[in-house]
């Protein structure tokens, strides 16, 4: 590969891998957030959903720089899967409301919802995004069938970041080879 196309890939991947690590880090923040309020963390989780699309949205611009699709197209697919999440934990909101949940359970219903959105919108934007969807599924999973769940948890994004760094350099070995 010539040195531009390489450098770019790097750069793109240093940005994607300090994302992954950022979304990451501010789930981890919810969860030890929901475990300790759970009306706060309801409240953490719908703010979660705007900066994951944030991000998303971020991701799609620097993939649109490299690549053929209009930046207009990422920006409106990406508005209309994140918008339409908001309404869904927005329904998930007005469920706790009626208190036919628990504000506890409504926080993990939320980050299931995220997790969702997280997950489909990986298939756009690149896999890590689907690993922190992953991620968050595994952690609200988790969170309800254990006390003690905040250690495992950042184990688990732990081992996320360090097999995606792996994986990169991996990668980026075999493809000099």
């Amino acid at each position: 590969m010539p040195d531009n196309i390489l450098t770019t890939e790097k750069r793109r991947f240093h940005i994607e891998e300090i994302i992954l690590i950022l979304l990451l880090i501010l789930s981890l923040v919810g969860i030890g957030i929901t475990d300790f309020s759970p009306a706060d963390g309801f409240g953490y989780w719908i703010i979660m959903v705007v900066v994951f699309a944030l991000c998303a949205i971020l991701i799609g611009w620097v993939q649109s720089k490299h690549s053929a699709e209009d930046f207009k197209t990422i920006l409106r697919e990406q508005s209309i899967h994140w918008a339409t999440s908001l309404l869904v934990v927005g329904g998930a909101f007005l469920v706790e409301k009626s208190e036919r949940i628990l504000p506890h359970d409504a926080g993990l219903v939320i980050l299931l919802i995220l997790s969702l959105a997280t997950m489909l919108d990986g298939l756009r934007v690149g896999w890590r995004f689907s690993l922190v969807g992953l991620f968050l599924g595994t952690s609200a999973v988790i969170a309800a069938l254990t006390e003690h769940f905040f250690w495992i948890e950042a184990l688990i994004a732990l081992a996320i970041v360090g097999a995606t760094i792996a994986w990169e350099f991996w990668s980026a070995k075999r493809a000099q080879s």
